[in-house]
């Protein structure tokens, strides 16, 4: 994000700023007593593509699932685009649920489902589109992608590629204000995961939407983010354009980023 468009910028100059698309603030989680977040604080403005980092088990992908109304948090608050994502009825919860879309790490396909039928679900579910428009919506996002001949196959007719990419279009089909990425690239060759890189760069630019991607691979990360943010012990301990991360002090960014075996993250 250009650092005019920031909102402290915007308002500076006279000029209404909207609310951050996603805003976590104090968020505890706990599992039967265990911290698993502890006072997290964050916010992504839109049209930023956020990349959370961290090491394994540090509550990346639950912090998603918080994002994504699966999860509540024991205490603190979470807002989408400046209201608490639970004030109000489970309709209105479920609505903003439909401006998220999701893409997992297995890429979570019905596997007894075509890729057509496995894409055309939600819209069945969720919309009152007719059988025409619902068509034209799949055909549209699996074109996105580069997928437009895997409409009649299975997903055990994909390789692991092809259905990232597919789960990526089945996440576009609702339209969403944001993308959640879980480990996108897990699995993959690097030319595979370069790949899907670019597609998410380059969907989100299109689509005008904000992604918030979950990753431990740095590679990735320097490339797709516009921000920054590293998960440790259960806080956000900082968040910052990539060359600023690369470059910071924090010793346990450091470490991470380096891959030290010496140091603050055991």
């Amino acid at each position: 994000m250009n650092e005019h468009d920031h909102p402290a910028a915007m308002r500076e100059r006279g000029s209404p700023a909207k609310p951050p698309i996603i805003e976590l603030k104090g968020v505890y989680l706990e599992f039967e007593g265990k911290p698993i977040l502890r006072n997290l604080n964050l916010h992504v403005e839109r049209k930023q593509r956020m990349v959370i980092m961290g090491q394994s088990g540090a509550g990346k992908s639950t912090l998603l699932r918080l994002i994504l109304g699966i999860l509540r948090p024991s205490q603190g608050s979470i807002l989408f685009d400046g209201r608490d994502l639970y004030d109000g009825s489970r309709r209105r919860i479920n609505g903003i649920r439909n401006k998220i879309g999701m893409v997992y790490q297995s890429s979570a396909l019905i596997s007894s489902l075509t890729v057509r039928d496995n894409l055309a679900l939600p819209l069945e579910e969720l919309t009152h589109k007719h059988r025409g428009e619902i068509d034209r919506i799949v055909e549209e996002k699996l074109a996105m992608v580069g997928m437009e001949e895997t409409g009649p196959l299975l997903p055990c007719e994909l390789s692991g590629g092809m259905r990232k990419r597919v789960g990526i279009a089945r996440a576009l089909v609702m339209e969403p204000e944001l993308l959640l990425f879980d480990e996108p690239t897990t699995g993959l060759d690097p030319v595979l995961s370069s790949v899907i890189d670019e597609l998410i760069i380059d969907l989100t630019e299109k689509a005008h939407t904000t992604s918030i991607i979950v990753t431990h691979e740095l590679a990735s990360a320097f490339h797709i983010a516009t921000r920054i943010a590293m998960l440790f012990q259960g806080k956000i301990i900082e968040e910052e354009r990539p060359e600023r991360f690369r470059a910071s002090k924090n010793p346990v960014i450091e470490q991470f980023v380096e891959g030290r075996t010496e140091g603050p993250i055991q």
